[in-house]
């Protein structure tokens, strides 16, 4: 259907790809995968034809169209309807029908079709962003983190659309379960090159790592065999009656090509500070009331929470009911309205929030950001968190004005881990890391031994961490206690 040949491309003097060759074929569901910077969006670039490739070449059959969702949400019309229309064909501009019925078909309602695009949650932006590339009519669907922001109703909503697209579609995302759900095919991109195969992420990531090892034993029994001949070349050299036998050797070595040793992929690797405690509980929240000054009704009424050792709680529901804002109520980076947070004298808060990117100082470096956070001015110390976080040596020197989502994301962390904590409070940790990031973060998460407080849609974290929810809905909140799985099964059986 597509292939690309032969294909490699270097971007600010780093090369990304480098003479790749992959067919993607009639009803692939592609999971795209790869550390962030690896080339992801890129491919995607290359593939719409925004970017061409140094060298190489993509071929894409006559008359096969690709549309694309792009994660960020940008709308210039002032009604729904008016901003589906843009996603129309030059050719097809008056069928404001089509469009219609596609915003009807994907949960808005008549009277949504002209509303402003900016009235909306993130979910139903999704929705109309989706309308747009649909619009066009493509053969395939190119989706790059299409549920960053989203809530988990609007996550269920978006995969199960994906799980029945009659065409191809190449999926970015760095939530595993919800790549898995749709994917028939995995593509990796690692060491510049691709790896495709059928199947799930684990499936190609186990594939690279048998892949990785026997090259290595390869080049290790290489190794010892080129040492043996050498030391028979060493012994025999200067004995006539073996010249032709040494010659022989010496000529076999040349010929043969060596394997060289595969070179350190570099990864987040880090375990978070713990701070001692001896108690049961760390925090007791009771009867916590909350509102913003524009709102009539309270988000958050009559709530109480008690956070013990060792708690795996996490927080779930759709956007803009109070999720975050309950977070920055524990971390007591708000006050309540009502109600009292009493801490234990030994408990220390570390607090990521989906906002804290803009406490960064965009002149400041990497370095010096994280020392700003230290306390104590323990240089060594914030050089060794600058390498935890995949910033050695001058990588620490980098503005945080160039960085992108995901190093910003990493940046945050870091100062996080400057300071002990026995309590974590997360908000959505994983928007802008790539897959393998969350998985470290997540067996990080698991290894802590203090307790841990996340706001996140990401369906592997919650299968694999959470024990208790706090559910936010149309009744109020909820503490559920039991795992994610056993909340989705309580669900159906409400249906």
């Amino acid at each position: 259907m597509i292939t690309i040949n032969d294909l490699s491309l270097s971007f600010s003097g780093q090369q990304l790809l480098d003479d790749v060759t992959i067919n993607i074929n009639y009803k692939d569901k592609i999971g795209l995968v790869g550390r962030n910077g690896s080339g992801k969006t890129t491919l995607f670039s290359m593939l719409t034809k925004e970017l061409e490739p140094d060298e190489g070449k993509i071929s894409i059959p006559k008359g096969y169209s690709i549309g694309i969702v792009k994660q960020h949400l940008i709308f210039t019309e002032n009604t729904v309807l008016g901003e589906g229309c843009l996603g129309l064909r030059p050719d097809d501009e008056y069928s404001e029908w089509k469009v219609e019925k596609l915003l009807l078909g994907i949960g808005f309602s008549e009277e949504d079709l002209y509303k402003d695009p900016k009235e909306f949650s993130g979910g139903y932006q999704i929705r109309l962003n989706l309308v747009k590339c649909l619009a066009y009519e493509p053969n395939m669907l190119l989706l790059d983190e299409p549920t960053n922001y989203l809530d988990i109703v609007s996550v269920r909503w978006l995969q199960d659309f994906l799980k029945s697209w009659p065409g191809e579609l190449i999926l970015i995302s760095h939530d595993r379960h919800f790549m898995d759900t749709i994917t028939n095919h995995t593509i990796a991109i690692h060491r510049q090159g691709m790896v495709k195969l059928k199947g799930s992420t684990l499936d190609v990531y186990n594939k690279i790592e048998e892949e990785e090892e026997i090259h290595e034993k390869t080049r290790v029994n290489q190794a010892k065999k080129e040492k043996k001949t050498q030391q028979f070349i060493d012994t025999f050299r200067s004995k006539a009656n073996m010249a032709k036998l040494v010659q022989s050797r010496v000529k076999a070595l040349a010929r043969e090509d060596k394997i060289e040793k595969l070179s350190d992929v570099q990864s987040l690797a880090f375990s978070f500070n713990e701070a001692p405690f001896q108690a049961k509980t760390y925090l007791k929240a009771k009867q916590l009331q909350f509102k913003y000054p524009a709102q009539e009704k309270n988000i958050i009424h009559n709530f109480s929470l008690e956070i013990g050792v060792k708690d795996r709680i996490c927080i779930i529901g759709k956007n803009g009911v109070g999720k975050s804002t309950l977070l920055k109520l524990l971390a007591q980076n708000m006050a309540p309205l009502s109600g009292d947070i009493t801490t234990h004298g030994a408990t220390k808060c570390g607090f990521f929030g989906q906002t804290n990117i803009s406490v960064l100082s965009d002149d400041n470096t990497i370095e010096e950001e994280l020392q700003r956070a230290n306390d104590f001015g323990d240089r060594e110390k914030v050089r060794k968190i600058c390498g935890t976080m995949m910033f050695s040596g001058d990588l620490a020197k980098k503005k945080i004005s160039v960085l992108s989502g995901g190093e910003k994301s990493r940046v945050l962390l870091g100062r996080i881990l400057l300071e002990p904590s026995n309590v974590l409070l997360l908000d959505e940790p994983t928007h802008h890391l790539d897959m393998d990031s969350c998985d470290v973060l997540v067996q990080a998460i698991d290894q802590f031994s203090g307790a841990s407080i996340i706001v996140t849609h990401n369906e592997t974290f919650l299968h694999y961490l959470a024990q208790k929810l706090i559910v936010f809905s149309e009744r109020g909140i909820e503490l559920f206690i039991g795992t994610y799985q056993d909340y989705l099964d309580r669900e159906k059986k409400k249906k």
